[in-house]
């Protein structure tokens, strides 16, 4: 048996509905009706890095998740129909006290919510083999990845699982980006193999044609999606995946990876410049494959409401329902007069059972926080812009040494931005709170690549920023040497990783995804998304290296500014005065 098309489906019921009364010599369209139709609601979020519990504005957070779950459960059963959830993975990484637990108390509060199943995400693989032994066991629900095979050649993860809602059976397939053996931890996946999924979703859809076991495909993938199939240095996504099946094999994608809420524009080759929490969402539709995600972080819960009759998968209602989320006046939140967050939509109320039961690790969490992590003999000055706008300095070294050196990036040289650096490492012991001090925003450090000749010409639009001042744009540079020419807004490279600069070479760097996507008036650059938190980074760095000397990090002129009238020679431009 093949799979049933899950072709075309508010349009197509636009169109029928259209006919004129002259086609009476023609069979009425077929409608949803109780006998002859399956109505289902697919709900879901990807990339939770660690949220859950809710920030200081009471955004998202799993108890209020919980809530709007249930309700939304509670009106599709009323309704008479059925509801999965789906998660597109990345459980793991990104705030200290879920990282600090191995992600536990994520996992208990997935299984609260009811989570029916998960794509494995690259982040799954931050922790020791063992840690994701344990994950699986605590979760309540199957952990799939149809493209990652052990070293027996045997899948590491069940590749998909069937799931019945009354007559309708769907099979509903996990599949995770290829980039894993790039971005992955090597100490942790040397003995894993990550295939391509594309030709993995052919194999499982054979499978399942012919055993007979499905009436349609759905895949929960960690994959990313790019606008158009435009991946860039990123392993191809969902749009790929799609493009690459039969038309009609794949029902729709419940993705992850890129973070992004896929929210088309009209034409569906582009994102949707105008969306905004609370707003209207239009998910991508390629070679008949319906695709989504929920942004991160549990900000949204993605609503995918359907119907299946005459053999066809009808999308009738697509949201993405925000979660507490916070109206924004550029990055300040919005407050009435009483001083209450102002909110998109109506406020959710967290479910007080599931507050109450993670608040013990939000708490351990906490404590945890204080644990001296190192030491260092000097107080690495960060929170003095006359100092990390200015001019090169050592805790721009530090921070770039510890993102450069990971074992994940292993990049020749690297760059951060004076902006994203807020407060001093003091002398003497450190612990992971001070670490958030100093890199408070959570930014994922990036990798990218560049031939010699384009690194020449993207350093010296860095470099070049007038005095930085303000808005944070000075570069701090590390492990590279080279000269910076201000009247000529040049630079010409010496050295990068200890070796001559040849301009027909390859070279690898690190960059926070803020600067790489045009913070601070950076160009825009394709990096590969390693997903790795900055504050994350430098805590590993400071517990492996401590005790830290400050001299090893204080910049010896290996960056030199040159032929700036105002004779300001920490960078181009006047130099910045505080504020």
């Amino acid at each position: 048996m093949k799979l049933q098309k899950s072709l075309i489906a508010v349009s197509l019921l636009a169109a029928l509905s259209a006919c004129s009364d002259s086609d009476n010599d023609k069979p009425a369209p077929e409608v949803c009706g109780a006998d002859n139709c399956t109505k289902f609601t697919i709900l879901h979020t990807n990339d939770n890095h660690g949220r859950f519990w809710e920030n200081g504005y009471g955004e998202y957070g799993m108890a209020a998740r919980k809530t709007l779950v249930d309700q939304i459960r509670d009106e599709v059963e009323k309704d008479g129909g059925y509801s999965l959830l789906l998660s597109g993975g990345d459980i793991n990484t990104g705030v200290p006290e879920s990282d600090l637990q191995d992600a536990k108390p994520d996992f208990i509060g997935m299984n609260m919510i009811g989570y029916d199943a998960m794509a494995v995400g690259n982040h799954e693989f931050d922790n020791p083999l063992d840690v994701l032994e344990n994950q699986r066991d605590w979760a309540d629900f199957p952990m799939l990845a149809a493209n990652i095979y052990d070293a027996d050649g045997e899948r590491y993860f069940q590749p998909y699982k069937i799931f019945t809602l009354g007559e309708l059976r769907i099979a509903v397939v996990g599949l995770t980006t290829e980039d894993t053996v790039k971005i992955g931890n090597p100490n942790y996946i040397s003995e894993l193999t990550f295939t391509d999924p594309k030709e993995e979703l052919k194999k499982v859809i054979a499978e399942i044609e012919e055993n007979k076991s499905a009436d349609l495909v759905f895949a929960t993938t960690h994959m990313g999606h790019y606008a158009n199939g435009d991946h860039a240095s990123n392993a191809p996504g969902d749009v790929a995946l799609a493009r690459a099946m039969e038309e009609g094999q794949l029902a729709a994608v419940i993705g992850g990876h890129s973070q992004n809420p896929v929210c088309m524009s009209a034409d569906g080759n582009s994102y949707d410049a105008d969306f905004a929490p609370g707003s209207d969402c239009k998910p991508d539709q390629q070679n008949g494959t319906w695709i989504m995600q929920a942004h991160e972080w549990g900000k949204y819960v993605g609503r995918a409401d359907f119907e299946y009759y005459g053999g066809e998968l009808h999308l009738t209602s697509y949201k993405l329902m925000p979660v507490n989320l916070a109206q924004y006046d550029g990055w300040r939140v919005v407050k009435d007069e009483q001083g209450n967050v102002v909110r998109v939509a109506e406020e959710i109320k967290p479910d007080s059972f599931v507050k109450e039961t993670l608040r013990p690790y939000q708490e351990a969490g906490q404590a945890q926080l204080d644990v001296v992590i190192g030491s260092t003999d000097q107080t690495f000055v960060g929170g003095d812009r006359d100092v990390v706008r200015a001019r090169q300095a050592a805790i721009g070294q530090l921070l770039i040494s510890a993102q450069r050196t990971h074992p994940q990036i292993n990049a020749d040289f690297g760059i951060m931005n004076g902006g994203g650096i807020r407060a001093d490492i003091a002398a003497g012991d450190i612990s992971y709170r001070h670490v958030l001090t100093v890199q408070p925003f959570g930014n994922v450090v990036s990798r990218a690549a560049m031939s010699g000749s384009e690194l020449t010409t993207y350093l010296a639009s860095l470099a070049t920023i007038e005095g930085a001042g303000k808005n944070g744009g000075y570069a701090h540079f590390s492990n590279i040497e080279m000269t910076v020419d201000c009247g000529e807004k040049t630079v010409e490279i010496a050295k990068i990783n200890g070796e001559n600069f040849d301009a027909g070479k390859e070279y690898t760097f690190s960059i926070p995804d803020f600067s790489a996507a045009g913070g601070d008036g950076y160009p825009v650059i394709d990096v590969i998304n390693t997903g790795l938190v900055d504050a994350d980074i430098l805590r590993n760095y400071v517990e492996t290296n401590s005790p830290l000397s400050w001299a090893d990090y204080e910049p010896q002129g290996e960056v030199e500014y040159v032929n700036n009238e105002s004779g300001y020679t920490g960078g181009c431009g006047a130099a910045p005065a505080a504020d």
